[in-house]
């Protein structure tokens, strides 16, 4: 298989073409709490890895070192061909343009409509459109998780999982090619879970887009992870198949799955 001419200060060699995450040798300390320690992933083109770890064990450290929210102390990260460590403000911008980050909070603006909401990204990453172009991209953002009805609600009118699907839609509309989850079930009732699990599941197969998704939800990760990556002691601990690390007879990898 063909590799990319690039190189890094890291020393790591080319990413493979299909690969559009890698991140290798990744550090990240915060005074003498060493979160992330030698870490290391990567994310193929239409897959969906989950990285599996205990409540603060630097998963969400991960994705905001990924998307240049956080300096990593050392390391490796190239997102769609990018090394993020060495782009300009600029160059990093437009990378963001092609990643959607569903935020566990889900930063909706609470003093704006679904609508406004949706319409922000488009006025903030792309050239003026005709009105009637923003209203169509938004209706089939809001289509695609069902909710076109509450186009002109309000934040605090939705319950949780609606605003869930609602911040996923305004992720969706710029056609990402690589989406980025950090806990998408967490505080939702079952039924609410299932419903996000397969918004994820239907948005790999419509869009092909890339996912790398922080759960510790073990539902969501049998039922989205095409590639399961256990995050523990800030290193890559195990990596597989939900089933394959099912049958690990680890303790510390059971432990998840008891």
């Amino acid at each position: 298989m063909e590799t990319q001419e690039k190189t890094s200060t890291s020393g790591w060699a080319p990413a493979d073409k299909d690969e559009v995450i890698v991140v290798r040798n990744l550090y990240k300390s915060f005074g003498n709490n060493s979160v992330l320690r030698d870490f290391n992933v990567t994310v193929n083109a239409g897959e969906n890895v989950v990285v599996l770890g205990k409540s603060g064990s630097g998963k969400s450290v991960l994705i905001k070192c990924i998307i240049g929210l956080l300096k990593p102390d050392s390391g490796f990260i190239e997102v769609l061909g990018e090394n993020i460590g060495e782009i300009t403000r600029e160059e990093l911008d437009a990378v963001r343009m092609k990643v959607g980050f569903l935020f566990q909070s889900n930063a909706l603006y609470d003093s704006m409509t679904v609508r406004e909401n949706l319409e922000f990204p488009l006025r903030r990453h792309t050239i003026s459109m005709p009105q009637q172009q923003v209203d169509e991209m938004v209706m089939n953002a809001l289509e695609d998780v069902n909710l076109a009805h509450t186009v002109d609600m309000m934040p605090a009118e939705l319950s949780g999982g609606m605003r869930k699907r609602i911040a996923l839609a305004r992720t969706l509309i710029l056609k990402p090619a690589i989406i980025l989850y950090d806990e998408p079930t967490t505080g939702l009732d079952p039924i609410t879970s299932r419903e996000i699990i397969a918004l994820i599941r239907e948005v790999q197969y419509k869009y092909h887009a890339a996912s790398l998704i922080i759960s510790h939800d073990m539902d969501c990760v049998r039922m989205v992870a095409n590639r399961v990556i256990m995050l523990m002691e800030g290193r890559n601990y195990a990596e597989g198949s939900y089933d394959e690390l099912l049958q690990k007879e680890d303790p510390a990898v059971k432990a998840f799955f008891d």
